[in-house]
C-alpha cells in the first residue's frame, strides 16, 4: 500500500499490529480452552481492528485520488469503481 501521508500509514500499521496482538490472544484463549464468551469477545476485537484498518486503507486511497486525480499517477492502478468495490467488500 502506498500513501503519501506518513501519519496515515503509521496509524494503519498500528491498527494492524493491534489486530495481530488480538489474534494472538484469540489463539491463546482457544488453546487455553477459555470460556466461549472470552474467545468471541477477543475475536470480535480482531474483526473490528481489521475492519478499521481496511477502511483507513481505502479512505487513504480515495483521498489520494481526489487530491491528485490526474491519470499520470493512478493510485495503485485503481479506478474509482475498483475503490468502491474495495470499500463495499469491507461493509
Amino acid at each position: 500500500m502506498t500513501t503519501h501521508d506518513p501519519d496515515t500509514q503509521k496509524r494503519i500499521l498500528n491498527r494492524l499490529r493491534r489486530a495481530r496482538g488480538q489474534l494472538d490472544a484469540v489463539i491463546a484463549a482457544v488453546e487455553g480452552e477459555k470460556p466461549c464468551r472470552e474467545v468471541v469477545t477477543q475475536l470480535s476485537a480482531v474483526s473490528s481492528a481489521l475492519d478499521r484498518a481496511g477502511f483507513a486503507i481505502v479512505s487513504s486511497a480515495m483521498k489520494d485520488c481526489l487530491v491528485e486525480p490526474d491519470e499520470t499517477r493512478p493510485q495503485d492502478g485503481l479506478t474509482t469503481e475498483e475503490l468502491e468495490k474495495l470499500f463495499m467488500m469491507l461493509a
